[in-house]
């Protein structure tokens, strides 16, 4: 009997060393085929030169575990803050249930509530995490696992944490990466899946090529009246309106005929006697192309100016507090947090060579005000993120940012 439980025990290990050895031929694949797709991206996060610099911690299936899946319903949209200062809107999917290293874990995945998805891109749950090794041994911002819907099988999803993976983020600048909420935080070190990327940054050149022409919606609003006449300023209040206002825009081609007219209208429109602003983004008057005007208070005579395609690539850890209201929202106006400085990308409207600059103070805050509506973000979306994120600490009780009574705001 002695030997025949030996004899079953030694199976049994073989048994095991052979699922062990399958997953870590499967991981050993993944991770040649995330590599190939990072080198044969053109013009994508990373030089080829680069990807020596891509480094993982060594395979452990302890950190393969099976979890619960409770699903939410009813959950309320939010806008999870992403890398360039922005924010993409998600809502809770589900809660997984977990035990990994003894300890027990309910972490939150999402879904993307984007209304411009193909059936494929809906499949895909978005499962961000931070833990012990974040910032540390792995990438400052936390790292991502893919998850599908149609991977959950009779209420059970399988979570292999040597699949985590930095987001292009960690590689070069000039992408748009969501920041795992502090839900998503995991008190244990998870030593497995890409480490810190130690290579140089690259810097994102804007691809021109994926810039668009007016549809012809927008054609016929842009010729529906003359160059110095001003239009009409989409409102919150209007369910139609705020369908416009809330959809992502397209960069435009910055030689397209009729962007001149369009630029012309805008400026009549932001400088209107009767509702005049500091800013104005093409959204707000129906027109989902990255193209905004400016006052520039921080040059001379304040004059207006307008940008075509623009970017904030930077932002300051130093923040200021503001007043800010907006063209598009009826009789609100709100304390919002801003960074004090940014660096801007744009096009030079006459030759479309990129340009870069630093702004700062108030004028940084109306670019950010105005970009924001380039990704379908209304200022009242910005007060919801500080509720929902810690409350950042004042350098100096008796310093605050602040602006003349009866400036114009944003």
């Amino acid at each position: 009997m002695r030997y025949t439980f030996i004899i079953l025990s030694i199976l049994l290990m073989n048994v095991h060393d052979g699922v062990a050895q399958n997953d870590s031929s499967e991981i050993e694949l993944y991770r040649q085929e995330q590599l190939k797709s990072l080198q044969q991206s053109a013009g994508g996060p990373i030089a080829a030169e680069n990807i020596q610099f891509v480094n993982y911690f060594p395979y452990n299936p302890e950190f393969i575990v099976e979890a619960t899946v409770e699903y939410l319903n009813d959950e309320p949209a939010f806008r999870m803050p992403t890398s360039d200062g922005t924010s993409k809107e998600f809502k809770r999917f589900a809660l997984l249930h977990f035990t990994l290293k003894g300890q027990e874990f309910s972490i939150p995945i999402y879904e993307n509530v984007s209304r411009f998805q193909t059936k494929a891109q809906s499949n895909y749950l978005f499962f961000p995490i931070m833990d012990l090794t974040t910032g540390d041994s792995s990438y400052e911002s936390g790292r991502y696992i893919d998850l599908k819907r149609n991977d959950i099988k009779n209420g059970k999803v399988r979570i292999d944490f040597n699949k985590a993976y930095n987001p292009y983020c960690a590689y070069s600048s000039g992408y748009r990466c969501p920041q795992p909420p502090k839900e998503n935080f995991i008190k244990l070190a998870i030593p497995v899946g890409e480490k810190k990327y130690t290579g140089p940054k690259n810097h994102r050149e804007k691809n021109t090529t994926m810039a668009k022409d007016f549809t012809d919606r927008e054609k016929k609003l842009i010729l529906s009246g003359a160059a110095d006449e001003k239009m009409y300023v989409l409102q919150t209040t209007s369910e139609k309106d705020s369908i416009i206002l809330r959809t992502q825009s397209d960069d435009v081609k910055y030689d397209t005929p009729l962007l001149e007219l369009l630029t012309k209208r805008m400026y009549a429109t932001v400088t209107d006697p009767e509702h005049s602003g500091v800013g104005l983004a093409a959204p707000q008057i129906g027109i989902n192309k990255n193209v905004i005007w400016v006052q520039r208070f921080d040059k001379k005579g304040n004059s207006f100016e307008y940008y075509i395609n623009p970017k904030i690539v930077w932002r300051s850890a130093l923040l200021r507090k503001g007043v800010e209201g907006c063209l598009s929202i009826p009789e609100r106006k709100d304390d919002v947090l801003r960074n004090y400085a940014i660096k801007l990308q744009y096009l030079n409207p006459k030759t479309g060579v990129q340009i870069e600059e630093i702004v700062e103070g108030y004028t940084a805050v109306i670019f950010q005000h105005e970009v924001d509506h380039l990704y379908g973000i209304l200022f009242p979306d910005r007060l919801q993120e500080l509720d929902e994120e810690e409350k950042p600490v004042r350098l100096n009780e008796n310093i605050e940012f602040s602006i003349k009574k009866g400036t114009i705001i944003p």
